[in-house]
């Protein structure tokens, strides 16, 4: 019999889904729980597990459509043992289905990025998990030249470990037969065209209408951070019996809620449908990170209540859950201000576009040691700049400039930080 599989409603509020990426394709023969295929929404991407088992009669959305919830995504001519499984979802009115029956029968995976990436090396299609790609950038290898051994044609960590081992004998099984032809432009230059879709879309549509929603200004000063690199170094071998990993993140997000708490607006959003200003009596702190397939703001929830070690473990665990693309919904969403830090690369000056709807973004930047007048003698400091970018339309540049001095001082004097937490 013939199944008809629905887009599900895969969270609350989610109207609609792109479709990333087909798993299968018509004619092809599924398992059940088999991956289907890759759907992202506002809230995450998703992977949908085949509810049954069959051959795939018809696929209704092609790659970077949008699929309504409650839509037909794919047609399933089940096996006959599968045919006493529960019935399939039936139209509800007006010819569409209820959005209850809509839901998958088999669990969603939610995940910051795609579970399984699928993209175009030597003109293939090749299927590997993001720590095979990453195995494979290491060494050196190109995915797309590997003989893949795993389920579906994915290309697994041992097969990259294979051809890295003899790469001139297997570079053979799989090079093309003849040249590839390189696009080229109406002035001759070679271009390469890649569809706008999935995570980069995603990011691409939040910064726009960030943009062009917000009215961004951006403030900045420089904080001395001697006193807390110093503070940090001697509580390094502590968190380290703990199993934590103590980064400078944890003290400025602490110094960051306090801020928050002395300047209530830019812990805030507007709703824009009723035109009231929404002030947060809660602190869940973003912490903007480069994730395998492009930005995304995880979630460190209630940071007001954690301590310097908790708020360690927890930045941690969610970077950790992004590499591997283990994040949950709630991960990812959520958030009420966000920080934006690239480490040891962040630069000497950076203004980030505000996490709509939030009201402002704080940039971390590189600490380095520089001369700095203190006394009237020229002493070498340990100096770093943070920046705030503020939505001018809730928020002055006088709240701006004074969460940031509030947050310098706590920085600068981490003893008041701490007489701050208490």
């Amino acid at each position: 019999m013939a199944f008809d599989f629905y887009m599900p409603d895969i969270g609350e509020g989610v109207v609609e889904g792109e479709i990333v990426g087909w798993k299968v394709k018509e004619g092809d023969r599924v398992n059940l729980d088999q991956p289907l295929v890759e759907v992202m929404t506002d809230k995450a991407t998703v992977e949908l597990p085949s509810p049954r088992a069959g051959v795939v009669t018809k696929i209704y959305f092609k790659d970077g459509d949008i699929a309504p919830v409650g839509k037909i995504l794919i047609s399933i001519q089940e096996d006959g043992a599968a045919s006493a499984a529960a019935p399939a979802p039936r139209p509800h009115g007006h010819g569409e289905p209820a959005r209850a029956t809509a839901v998958a029968p088999s669990p969603v995976r939610a995940a910051g990025t795609t579970a399984i990436e699928v993209v175009e090396v030597s003109r293939e299609r090749t299927l590997a998990t993001p720590a095979t790609r990453r195995l494979a950038r290491e060494l050196g290898v190109e995915l797309g030249r590997v003989p893949a051994t795993g389920p579906h044609g994915r290309v697994t960590t041992a097969d990259v470990q294979g051809f890295s081992a003899a790469p001139a004998q297997t570079a053979l099984v799989r090079a093309p037969a003849q040249p590839i032809s390189i696009p080229k432009n109406q002035l001759g230059y070679a271009e390469e065209r890649v569809p706008l879709r999935g995570m980069r879309k995603k990011i691409a549509e939040a910064m726009s209408r960030s943009k062009n929603t917000a009215a961004h200004f951006t403030y900045v000063e420089e904080i001395d951070m001697t006193e807390l690199v110093a503070v940090r170094e001697r509580a390094r071998a502590r968190a380290a019996e703990r199993g934590v990993k103590l980064t400078y993140l944890p003290f400025i997000v602490k110094a960051i809620v306090s801020g928050l708490k002395k300047w209530p607006m830019l812990n805030a959003s507007l709703d824009e449908v009723t035109q009231e200003i929404v002030l947060k009596k809660y602190y869940h702190v973003g912490i903007a990170a480069q994730g395998p397939s492009g930005l995304v703001v995880t979630n460190v929830r209630d940071a007001d209540l954690r301590s310097i070690f908790d708020l360690a473990r927890e930045i941690d665990r969610l970077a950790q859950a992004v590499q591997s693309n283990t994040a949950t919904r709630d991960d990812l969403t959520g958030t009420t201000f966000t920080v934006s830090s690239l480490g040891k690369l962040g630069g000497v000056l950076a203004t980030p576009i505000i996490n709509f709807p939030e009201v402002a973004i704080v940039g971390i930047h590189k600490i380095e040691e520089k001369p700095a007048v203190r006394g009237g003698q020229i002493v070498i400091r340990q100096l770093m700049n943070l920046s705030i970018s503020v939505d001018h339309r809730l928020a002055d540049g006088y709240d701006a400039a004074m969460f940031l001095q509030d947050v310098k001082a706590l920085l600068e004097d981490p003893t008041t930080m701490f007489m701050e937490m208490v």
